[in-house]
């Protein structure tokens, strides 16, 4: 029996969820937010397995609330129309409803849920995820307990770290996620990033040139990088080739 907790910031809509859910006996409502704040501690005191989470909240999203949900439950995201958001979700197989949410499609979201596997036993490379665009948002666990959404263009490196890989953002965050380098290449759009390294991943708008260390490695300087990036040799002419084609060339 899920126990779902409410957090949008329009009273109104609320009441929608409330009188839409009231048909599945199954469901009991354990809490609402109204606010980022208050969503904190309603969030906080736990007691639920089961939350619809309004995108557009006073103060911040609802994607800021994410890494504040308990690791076990799930979350129905709910969202006006937004084109780029409603591709966040479906790259990341994340369930989402539109409002006015619909009977009918919140009774399949509910059935997903019942059918769902515990969030534990889901593991990020056993399911089978669309190639990644330049503008894309993913989301990203970073702990057990921790998540959150990142826009592809202000991911700087992917480092390797044996089966995760590290990522350090524009703003230099660094990401600790379960994902393995080799995972990433094979999503990551190859006109904005390449592997330069065995175990390096950069996203290409962000060199802004270069030196040559010697006859096999080159130090690329890299916008965001605290360090020049080492780059084998080999890949050199299909770097500047990618590089070429986004208007970049290397000189």
């Amino acid at each position: 029996m899920p126990k779902v907790l409410l957090i949008d910031d329009e009273a109104p809509a609320r009441e929608d969820l409330r009188r839409l859910l009231a048909a599945h006996p199954e469901v009991t409502i354990v809490g609402e937010a109204g606010s980022i704040a208050s969503a904190r501690i309603k969030l906080a005191e736990g007691g639920y397995d089961l939350v619809f989470l309004d995108v557009q909240l006073v103060g911040g999203t609802g994607f800021d609330l994410v890494p504040a949900i308990l690791p076990d439950a799930r979350v129905i995201f709910v969202t006006a129309y937004d084109q780029h958001a409603m591709r966040a979700f479906e790259v990341n197989a994340l369930d989402y409803l539109l409002k006015p949410v619909r009977r009918e499609r919140l009774n399949e979201a509910l059935r997903r849920v019942a059918t769902a596997l515990p969030r534990e036993e889901t593991h990020y490379e056993t399911s089978p995820r669309p190639v990644l665009r330049a503008d894309d948002v993913i989301h990203v666990k970073t702990g057990r307990a921790a998540a959150r959404f990142v826009r592809l263009a202000d991911i700087v490196t992917l480092t390797s770290e044996d089966n995760y890989s590290m990522l350090l953002l524009g703003d230099g965050t660094s990401l600790l996620v379960r994902e393995t380098l080799s995972s990433w290449e094979t999503r990551l759009p190859a006109t904005h990033f390449l592997r330069v390294h065995r175990q390096v991943i950069v996203n290409l708008l962000r060199i802004e040139g270069f030196s040559h260390e010697d006859d096999r490695i080159t130090l690329l300087r890299v916008t965001g990088a605290p360090e020049p990036v080492r780059a084998r040799r080999e890949h050199w002419s299909e770097l500047t080739a990618r590089l070429a084609a986004l208007g970049r060339p290397l000189v």
